[in-house]
């Protein structure tokens, strides 16, 4: 009897591609998740990123800046995957250029603070920012950075803006902002409250939550990019964002959740 032979030509073929599959999903797993994430976020994307890491096992990497600047640059093709703002209207402008794959979601609200790192009291802030003694007073440029224009309808609420214009020190964003405040260039500054959590007991500041009736909203808005479409942790990372996990975490450093 002779030997029968089977054809494994179809066999290896199908284990190639079932390999390829594999090695493709894999890859995708494994890329780091860019985000582009708006200044405020600078301390709590620490936190973020190690329980995300510990729960997923992905790796992100935050870009941090003003959301205006970091919309400019997703505009121009900057390779991100997900945004987080600090507003709504710069995802929204992202999604009307059909640059994101859903419409933006507000993940948390922002609380402007007045602090300094010198113990000068705040129960009459007002007229503290009118007085001699402030002669600067740091905020974030209100054009790009969504507390710097809370902080200035804030005052112009007071009728005190153009008062305090002469000594306003504008930070390109709410990072800079803050270091202005924790290194002493300014007296004041208008800032994320989430900036007193990082400082904790290393650099102790002085500060009063501003009433949030006071300014609108900060609902802060984040999108999945079309460049993340090809990266499948972007969707874990968003879909985290929105956890109680990610949210309890936010209300730590002192953000409102929706």
């Amino acid at each position: 009897m002779k030997n029968e032979q089977y054809n494994t030509k179809p066999i290896k073929k199908i284990f190639f591609l079932l390999v390829l599959f594999l090695a493709t999903e894999f890859s995708a797993l494994a890329q780091d998740i860019r985000v582009a994430a708006a200044a405020n976020l600078q301390p709590v994307m620490e936190a973020l990123q190690k329980d995300f890491k510990q729960k997923t096992g992905l790796t992100v990497s935050p870009v941090i800046g003003s959301s205006g600047k970091l919309v400019a640059q997703i505009s121009n093709g900057a390779p991100f995957d997900v945004f987080l703002s600090a507003d709504m209207d710069f995802p929204e402008t992202l999604f009307k250029k059909g640059l994101t794959t859903l419409k933006p979601v507000v993940y948390a609200s922002g609380s402007l603070i007045i602090c300094s790192n010198q113990n000068i009291g705040f129960d009459n802030w007002e007229r503290l920012l009118l007085s001699a003694r402030i002669k600067k007073v740091a905020i974030g440029n209100p054009a790009i950075a969504p507390y710097g224009r809370a902080a200035e309808q804030l005052l112009a609420g007071k009728g005190i803006l153009d008062d305090v214009k002469p000594k306003t020190v504008y930070g390109e964003s709410i990072a800079q902002v803050n270091t202005y405040i924790t290194t002493g260039v300014v007296d004041v500054g208008f800032t994320t409250q989430s900036l007193v959590k990082e400082a904790g007991d290393k650099s102790p500041l002085f500060y009063k939550i501003i009433d949030p009736k006071a300014y609108d909203p900060i609902l802060q808005g984040m999108v999945i990019l079309k460049h993340g479409a090809a990266n499948a942790g972007a969707e874990k990372f968003y879909r985290y964002i929105l956890s109680p996990a990610a949210k309890s975490i936010f209300k730590a450093y002192g953000y409102r959740i929706p």
